[in-house]
Formats: structure tokens, sequence, C-alpha cells
């Protein structure tokens, strides 16, 4: 049976209400909602001119610039499966991705380093679209996808550096807008939105393609790197109505902020990627009036399954189940455990990937027989809110008794001195035992006395198994491309 084409869904309303309303903003560079529609259908004929036929893989390996929707509304619309790199992955990463993809074309920018040899023809693009674009009529011919067609797919490193295909289809790109963006966000044609998670990862890609186009918003585009300065430039200039970004971030603009904070022209702040803390939640709070929405997703199921509510966010938590999405926590056997306990985290839903691409082992164990997949990760709920304990391979085991990284971050973080930490397994002697990763505020110094008052905070916090043994302060965290703390990295340091 044919499922609608994600491209034609996205555009369709917006075409017929207002073709000319501005669809994005990259710098000085803008595109109406028309002039995409025709970019797009422009992209797709240049593919066929390439001889690139449904279910080709075709790797975008462009940075958030109005280049990219316009590729993957052409990808989407000839049926060739778009393979999303960006530009923040090291050159060996895109070569294995080229490689284990086995891609047919990379579109990338000039000023690109050359990867993939005779391999993988090239497409060269600029910020606005190919270099040699194709007219729109050219193309008529949209693609029908069946129920099992894959639309893109996303390669993702999590927290353990190992890169892995996600392949999903169109409706990966359609549900999200119906069962977050409206149910949950409640976004509007007026929105302006503007995320610094990158259109590459399934967070960002969700953010900056499916919900302005779906709603009929526009989207802010920075197509270069993430630095704070020019996050808040770009939100003091265009004013954005819609935040989506990581911890990391929010903590950095506090950071960065003269007292006392501005007014900030945000009605909603976005946060996913990892766990916000509770800390951070209530600084942000206090010095804007905003509450911060966190969610968890994750690259196998496209955007957000659990989320906060606009008016009804708490502290710590990632939120309640989204509708449309079923989640169980279970114990090492599969049973659930009872309200209050800790659970590996398994979820199910319509966006939900079918397989690892060419990883058939990984594919069996995440993707259960059941219709759920296994998360890796380790939460509880209680009263229908679910509270992150962190993942189920980062978790020390110290004396036969469990330590969760996330329940130490969180008394680290709520010292002065301490802006980012990470907890990891250190070895001490022939013992296991957590160890603290510190990036120290500005201006605090790192001295016998801070660590007294770090262990003092322990002793009235947690229980003696969960103290950290060794402190380490470090210039900065080791983190992927999506901001996640790479915790294995932290274990080779010691």
């Amino acid at each position: 049976m044919d499922r609608p084409n994600a491209a034609l869904e996205l555009l369709r309303h917006s075409l017929q209400r207002h073709p000319d309303k501005t669809a994005y903003i990259c710098g000085e560079d803008k595109i109406s909602y028309r002039e995409l529609d025709a970019a797009g259908k422009g992209f797709a004929a240049l593919l066929m001119r390439e001889g690139i036929a449904a279910g080709d893989r075709v790797v975008l390996a462009l940075p958030d610039c109005i280049a990219f929707p316009v590729a993957l509304l052409g990808c989407l619309l000839t049926g060739a499966v778009a393979v999303m790199a960006g530009t923040e992955q090291t050159p060996e990463n895109l070569q294995h991705i080229l490689a284990d993809s086995q891609a047919r074309l990379l579109v990338r920018t000039e000023a690109a380093e050359m990867v993939g040899g005779d391999a993988v023809r090239p497409l060269l693009c600029d910020r606005r679209g190919p270099l040699t674009p194709v007219p729109s009529d050219e193309f008529n011919s949209p693609f029908r996808p069946s129920e099992d067609a894959f639309a893109f797919m996303l390669y993702s490193s999590g927290s353990t550096g190992r890169l892995k295909g996600i392949p999903h289809r169109h409706n990966s790109l359609l549900l999200p807008c119906q069962l977050v963006g409206e149910q949950v966000f409640g976004l509007r044609n007026d929105d302006l939105i503007f995320s610094t998670s990158k259109l590459s990862f399934g967070y960002g890609l969700i953010n900056s393609f499916s919900f302005p186009l779906w709603f009929g918003a526009t989207a802010l585009l920075h197509a270069d790197r993430t630095e704070i300065g020019a996050v808040l430039e770009l939100i003091e200039r265009h004013r954005p109505s819609v935040f989506f970004s990581v911890p990391t971030v929010y903590a950095q603009m506090i950071l960065a902020w003269s007292e006392p904070a501005p007014q900030l022209p945000l009605r909603l702040c976005c946060s996913a990627g990892e766990a916000l803390p509770a800390l951070l939640f209530e600084e942000w709070r206090y010095l804007t009036g905003l509450e911060i929405l966190d969610g968890i997703g994750a690259s196998e199921l496209s955007h957000h399954f659990i989320s906060n509510r606009p008016g009804q966010a708490l502290a710590g938590s990632v939120g309640c189940v989204v509708p449309g999405y079923r989640v169980k926590l279970v114990d090492a056997d599969g049973r659930e455990v009872p309200e209050g306990e800790e659970g590996d985290l398994l979820v199910s839903g319509g966006t939900q990937a079918p397989c690892y691409w060419n990883l058939p082992e990984l594919t069996c164990r995440t993707m259960l027989p059941n219709g759920f997949i296994r998360t890796g990760d380790i939460f509880l709920q209680r009263n229908g809110h679910y509270y992150y304990r962190g993942r189920r391979d980062d978790m020390i085991k110290v004396d036969a008794r469990w330590v969760a990284p996330a329940q130490v971050e969180a008394v680290l973080l709520e010292h002065p001195a301490v802006a980012e930490c990470a907890v990891a397994a250190v070895t001490v002697g022939p013992l296991v035992r957590p160890g603290a990763f510190l990036v120290l505020v500005p201006g605090w110094t790192w001295s016998p006395a801070l660590v007294r008052e770090l262990r003092d905070r322990f002793r009235s916090r947690l229980p003696e198994y969960m103290h950290p043994a060794r402190f380490r302060v470090l210039g900065r965290l080791p983190r992927t491309a999506t901001g996640k703390i790479q915790r294995y990295r932290l274990r080779q340091l010691t």
C-alpha cells in the first residue's frame, strides 16, 4: 500500500495558503515556500539526470543552510534515501558513512574536504542549492512510497563512538508534527523556529525541517558551528519565538549573560540530547521567567516520545509519554517494574526505525519481537512523570550496588564552582569507583578547600558508595556532535 510522500505533505498547506511566505532564513539568504518547492523539484530533476533512482543512497554533507532542505526535498521527491551527514563528521567518519551506506552521490559544498575517491560522485552546492541548477519543470513525477520504503537515514554514535546507520520511513518526518509539534508544543504558523541542533541529527531534523514546513512557520538556520556568541546574536537579531537546544547551550547562555539577564523574545524553550539538570531548569526560569521543556527522544524514533508540556514542566523530569507512543520500564528479565523503581526503558511508536543498517545482531538485540525498542536508558516513573537515571552501559557497579551517574552529577552541579560535570567509572587500585570530571566556572580555581566542600556535600546527600573517589578538572568535556557526553573517553583518561 502506498504511503504519503513526506515532501508533498510537508509543503502542501503552505503552498495553498501562503506560497510567498518566508520558509527559511540563513544569514542574508531567504527562501519562500514557492521558491522552496521549485528548488526541491529542480534538485529532484538533477538527481534523475545523475541517474539516481528510488532507493539509492545520497549523502548530504551540507551545513545548515538553505541548500540542505532543498536537497532533502529533492531526495524525498525521487525516492532516493537521504543520508544525513552534515559537516560535523570527521573525514574518517564521513568515509565510513559513504562506504557503509553504499552511497552513489555525495552532496557537499566546494569548501568541504574531498572524501570518497572514485567510489562516489560529488554534487557541489553553494548555500542556496546546486551550482548547476536544473529547471523545476523537468520534474513532474513524485515518488509514491510503499509501506517499507526508506526516506532518510541517520548515523548515530550515541555516547559510544561507534557509528551506526538508522533508516527511517516517510512517516518519521510527518508523525512528530502531529504528536509532538501540535499536541505537546502547540506550534503555530506565526512562529519563528531556531534550533541549535543541526539538521543532520534526528532532533534538529524534525525541529528545522518538519516542524516549520508542516505548520507553515519560518525556520532560522545557522550554517556555522554552534558558538554561544553567535547563538545570542541570532536570537537578538531575529527574535525567534521557539528555541530548541541542549542543556550545554542553555548553561553557556547563562554564563555569557551579564546581570540582569536579557528579556528574551521566546515563548517556548525546548531541550533534549542529554539530561537537563533540575538546577539548570530552576536557574533558567529564575533569570528569564521561562521554563525549559525537557524531553527525550532517540535517533531510532526520530524525535521526542516523552516530553514536558508548556505550563506543566517539572524540574528534573523529562515529562510524560507523548500520546501515540507506548512506554515500559522493565527489569533484567523483561518484567515491568512497579512505580517508583528503576527499569530499562522500552518504547514503541509509529516513528520507530525498523532496523540498523548492516547490523543484524544489533537489530535483534534492540528491535524486540513485541514491537518495542530497547533504548538502553534507565528511568523511574512517578505519577506519570519520568526521571532519567542514566545509560545502562554507563552504570557503575560498586560493592554489588549500582551507581547512576546522573544522581552524582546532580549534587556536583549544585556547587557554584561547577559549570559542567560528568561521572564515569575509574579504577582505584583493584576497585571500580565513581570518578568526577569537572569544568569549573570562570574565576574559580581548583584547591583542597574546594575538594573538601564537594565531599561535605556528598556526605549529607548520598550514601558513601556513591561518592566520587577521584576528581579531575578538564577544560571541556568530550561530547558527540549532538552534545552527548562520551563517558567511554572519560574512562580512558584514568
